[in-house]
């Protein structure tokens, strides 16, 4: 399998995942002509990609969508809630493009995706899983908090892109909104820096497969790659585990391709 992040961010998102016969988007939160420059940048095109499965639907998760679809030919997979929400910037789809997911997995060529709940400001928001039957690659941006319904859906895999959104002091001094900042803080807001490295120490802690964990959905305002990185890090190693040794440890571009990983 083949894990690769085009963007990660508040600005826009996009995840591709590839198995041997498999290509596939989590989400396509930019314009296409961004997409399809970023995919161009590693020797793919919207031509190549079998599915694009969407989370939830805040424009940076889907607001280059409807585009890929159409222009890509592409069928799109997310849950009743989030396609009715993500309509109107979906435009006009082929019902023989639209598919429902109602199932906790689904198997699409040769790969199975599992859904799981997360805890957001959104209609009906998912994580995913993707397995080709030998490992796993997860996805779980865009949480308030780090639930257990999230560790039961991630704790079998090798690699994991994991929100890393703010820094709390930085979002409680900086220029946002009051209302805005209650959001980010809130239990169905976004991720800080501090909650993401318990979430990472509880993960290593329980978890005997994982190899490779990303931060990612970095706030631009709100947080730096290197602040990001150093407080994980320091939750990790204060509790007696190693970057390098017990797991991997690195933070996604926001605005180009990352993170290329091989399993």
């Amino acid at each position: 399998m083949v894990f690769y992040s085009l963007f990660s961010g508040s600005s826009g998102n996009s995840i591709l995942v590839c198995s041997n016969s498999t290509n596939i988007l989590i989400d396509a939160g930019m314009p296409y002509k961004s997409i399809e420059e970023s995919l161009k940048m590693i020797g793919l095109s919207a031509k190549d990609i079998h599915a694009l499965f969407i989370t939830h639907e805040h424009s940076d998760h889907v607001k280059g969508a409807g585009v890929m679809i159409r222009k890509g030919n592409i069928p799109l997979f997310t849950t009743f809630g989030t396609f009715m929400a993500s309509k109107r910037y979906l435009g006009e789809v082929s019902d023989d493009k639209i598919n429902i997911i109602t199932e906790d997995s689904i198997y699409f060529r040769d790969i199975c995706i599992k859904k799981f709940p997360i805890p957001h400001d959104a209609v009906d928001p998912v994580g995913y899983s993707i397995s080709d039957g030998k490992n796993e690659i997860s996805i779980a941006t865009d949480i308030g908090c780090f639930t257990d319904t999230i560790f039961n859906g991630i704790k079998n895999s090798n690699i994991i892109l994991l929100e890393c959104n703010h820094d709390v002091e930085m979002l409680k001094f900086g220029p946002y909104p009051y209302q805005l900042k209650r959001r980010i803080l809130s239990d169905k807001g976004h991720l800080s820096n501090d909650d993401c490295g318990r979430a990472v120490l509880n993960i290593i802690q329980k978890s005997t497969s994982l190899k490779k964990i990303i931060l990612g959905h970095l706030s631009q305002t709100n947080n730096i790659p290197k602040l990001a990185f150093k407080t994980v890090e320091n939750f990790i190693e204060e509790n007696g585990f190693t970057i390098g040794k017990d797991l991997e440890l690195s933070v996604a571009e926001r605005s180009k391709p990352s993170n290329y990983i091989k399993i």
